[in-house]
C-alpha cells in the first residue's frame, strides 16, 4: 500500500510555464492593467484637490475655489471607486477566460496524451485550474501598476518638492528588498505546504482504496496514526506559511509607514523653518500638503501587490503539477467528410498500457460506404474498444485505419455516437438532445425526438420536450435514456454512426421499437453497432463475430 510518487518540478520550470500562460487571459487582462494605472492618475488628482482646498482655506480665498476643489476631491474618490470595481470585474473576466483555456488544454492533454490516474486528473482540472484564479484576476493586473505607478508618483511629487521625492525614492529601495526576501521565503514555504497536501491526499486515497485490507488485518490504529502524522505535518507547514506571511506584511507596513513619517516630518519642519540643515527649497502649505497626501499613494500599489502575492504562490504551487501535463499538439486542419465513407481496418491491434494482453489483435474489416456492420461477441471481446478507436479514446498500437482508402483522422464532426450510458445533464429534454448540435432549431429537435421513438415518453411528461431532468439526469427510464441518446445521433448530420449496445436491458416490445428507430438513424450513414442482440445483428448488412 505505497503512497503515490509526487513528481518534483524545479521552481524555474513552473515559473516559465506560468509566464507562457500569461497571454491566455486575452484583452481583458490588458484592460484590467489599464484600469489599475488610471487609478494612480486619479490618486494624483485626489491629492491635488486636497492640496488646493487646504490652501484655499488657509489663505481665505473665494469660497468658489474651495467648493471647486471639494468637487474635484469627491469626483476623484468616486472615480477611484468605479475604477476599482471595473478593474475587479475585468480581472475576474480575464481569469475566467484564462481558466477556460487552461482547462481545455488540460482536457486535450488528458485524452490525447499518456493516461493519468483519475484522482490526479480530477485535481488538475478542478483544484489546479481554480488555483490560477487569483493569479490572473488580481496579481497580474496589480503587478504592472506596482511597477509603473510608484515611479510616476515620485516624479510628480518631485515637481512640488524634490527633497520629498528623494526621501520616497530612498525608502522605496528597502521596501522592494523586503518584498523580494519575503516573497522568496513565502514561495518556498508554499511549495513545501503544497507537497505536504499532495502527500496527505495521496495517502488518504491509498488507504481508502485499501480499506478492506486494512479492516481484514485490523490495521485501523496504524492507519489512523499514519494519517494523523501526515495531517500534523501539513498543519505545521501551513503555520509556517502564515508566519512568513505575517512577518512580511509587518515589514512592508513598517517601511511604508516610515516613508510617510519621514515625508511628514520633513514637510512640517520645512514649513516651520526649523530644519537643522539647509535645503534648496522652501515649501508652502499647498506643495507640502500635496506631497504629504501623495506619499501613502506611492506605496499603495506595492502594498496591493504584496497582498496579492499569495495568489502567485498558490498559482506557482499548482503550476508545478500542471506543468507535468504535456502541451496539446497542434493538429492539422482536416475537412469534414461530405458523405458516408468506406472504412477499412488493417491488422489493427489495441493494447491498453496497464493490460497484460491486447484488447484487440490483428483485426481486419472492410465496411462499405453506407453499410451497417454489427460487431457481435462476448463481453471483453473488444467491440467497444473498436468503436472507441474511431472516437480517439482507444490507443492504436499496431495497424492502420483507412477512410475512403486514405489514412486521415476522423474529426468530431464526422461521428455521431450513442453509447450504453448516455450523459444526462440538469435541464430540459430538449437541451439534452441539443448537446450534439447546439444550433439546432426547435423543429429539428422535435423531429429527432420523434424519429428516435421518444413520442410516447414526451406525451406522458408535463411540458414534453421542456420537461426538466434533475441534477442526476433522472426522470427517464433506461430505454428512454437510450432513445434520447439516439435522438442526439439523429440530430447530428454526421456521416459515421457508432452505436454501443443500443438495446441492452430492454424488453421485447421496447427492443422492437428501438430497432425501428435504429433503421431510421442508420439511413445514409456508415454504421458500426456493438451488440449482443441477434435482433440488432439481423438489421446489419454484415455481421462480424469477435
Amino acid at each position: 500500500m505505497g503512497s503515490p510518487i509526487v513528481q518534483i518540478v524545479h521552481p524555474s520550470v513552473s515559473k516559465a510555464w506560468l509566464k507562457r500562460r500569461d497571454g491566455a487571459a486575452g484583452p481583458a487582462l490588458r484592460r484590467a492593467q489599464g484600469l489599475s494605472l488610471l487609478d494612480g492618475l486619479a490618486a494624483i488628482g485626489f491629492a491635488a484637490g486636497l492640496a488646493f482646498g487646504a490652501d484655499a482655506i488657509a489663505n481665505h480665498r473665494e469660497p468658489l475655489i474651495f467648493f471647486a476643489c471639494l468637487a474635484a476631491v469627491v469626483a476623484a474618490m468616486l472615480l477611484r471607486a468605479l475604477l476599482a470595481y471595473a478593474s475587479a470585474r475585468t480581472g475576474a473576466k480575464a481569469a475566467a477566460t484564462a481558466k477556460a483555456d487552461l482547462r481545455a488544454d488540460l482536457a486535450r492533454s488528458l485524452f490525447g496524451g499518456p493516461r493519468r490516474p483519475a484522482g490526479e486528473a480530477t485535481t488538475a482540472l478542478v483544484e489546479g485550474v481554480e488555483a490560477m484564479d487569483g493569479y490572473f484576476a488580481r496579481f497580474l493586473p496589480t503587478r504592472m501598476a506596482a511597477t509603473a505607478l510608484p515611479l510616476l508618483m515620485i516624479a510628480v511629487a518631485a515637481v512640488a518638492s524634490p527633497i520629498s521625492a528623494a526621501i520616497m525614492l530612498a525608502t522605496l529601495v528597502p521596501f522592494i528588498v523586503a518584498m523580494i526576501l519575503a516573497g522568496t521565503a513565502a514561495a518556498a514555504e508554499s511549495r513545501a505546504q503544497f507537497q505536504a497536501l499532495e502527500r496527505l491526499s495521496g495517502l488518504f486515497l491509498d488507504r481508502v482504496r485499501a480499506l478492506p485490507v486494512v479492516l481484514a488485518f485490523e490495521a485501523e490504529g496504524t492507519t489512523t496514526a499514519a494519517l494523523g502524522r501526515s495531517a500534523s505535518a501539513l498543519a505545521q507547514r501551513t503555520l509556517k506559511v502564515l508566519r512568513v506571511a505575517f512577518l512580511s506584511s509587518a515589514a512592508l507596513e513598517f517601511f511604508a509607514a516610515l516613508a510617510v513619517a519621514l515625508v511628514a516630518v520633513y514637510c512640517g519642519f520645512n514649513l516651520l523653518r526649523l530644519l537643522p540643515f539647509p535645503v534648496p527649497e522652501q515649501l508652502d502649505l499647498k506643495r507640502a500638503f500635496f506631497v504629504l497626501a501623495l506619499a501613502p499613494e506611492v506605496y499603495a500599489p506595492m502594498r496591493r501587490l504584496a497582498a496579492a502575492y499569495h495568489d502567485r504562490q498558490a498559482a506557482e504551487a499548482a503550476a508545478a503539477r500542471l506543468s507535468t501535463f504535456e502541451e496539446p499538439a497542434a493538429k492539422p486542419a482536416v475537412a469534414p467528410l461530405s458523405a458516408a465513407p468506406a472504412i477499412r481496418f488493417e491488422r489493427v491491434t489495441i493494447r491498453y498500457p496497464e493490460a497484460d494482453a491486447p484488447a484487440v489483435s490483428g483485426f481486419d474489416l472492410d465496411v462499405p460506404a453506407g453499410a451497417i456492420v454489427a460487431l457481435v461477441g462476448a463481453s471483453g471481446a473488444g467491440k467497444s474498444s473498436l468503436l472507441n478507436l474511431l472516437l480517439g479514446l482507444s490507443p492504436l498500437s499496431e495497424g492502420r485505419i483507412l477512410i475512403d482508402g486514405a489514412e486521415r483522422p476522423v474529426t468530431a464532426a464526422d461521428i455521431a455516437w450513442a453509447g450504453q450510458s448516455p450523459l444526462l445533464l440538469p435541464g430540459s429534454i430538449a437541451d439534452n438532445i441539443a448537446l450534439s448540435r447546439r444550433d439546432a432549431s426547435r423543429a429539428e429537435i422535435e423531429a429527432a425526438a420523434r424519429d428516435a421513438g421518444l413520442g410516447p415518453a414526451l406525451a406522458q411528461r408535463p411540458g414534453g420536450l421542456d420537461f426538466v431532468l434533475d441534477e442526476r439526469g433522472g426522470g427517464l427510464s433506461g430505454g428512454e435514456r437510450r432513445r434520447l441518446s439516439l435522438a442526439r445521433a439523429l440530430l447530428k448530420p454526421a456521416p459515421i454512426l457508432l452505436l454501443d449496445e443500443p438495446t441492452a436491458n430492454l424488453d421485447t416490445v421496447a427492443e422492437a421499437q428501438m430497432l425501428a428507430a435504429l433503421r431510421r438513424a442508420a439511413h445514409g450513414r456508415t454504421t458500426l453497432v456493438a451488440t449482443h442482440s441477434e435482433a440488432v445483428a439481423a438489421l446489419a448488412d454484415k455481421v462480424v463475430r469477435l
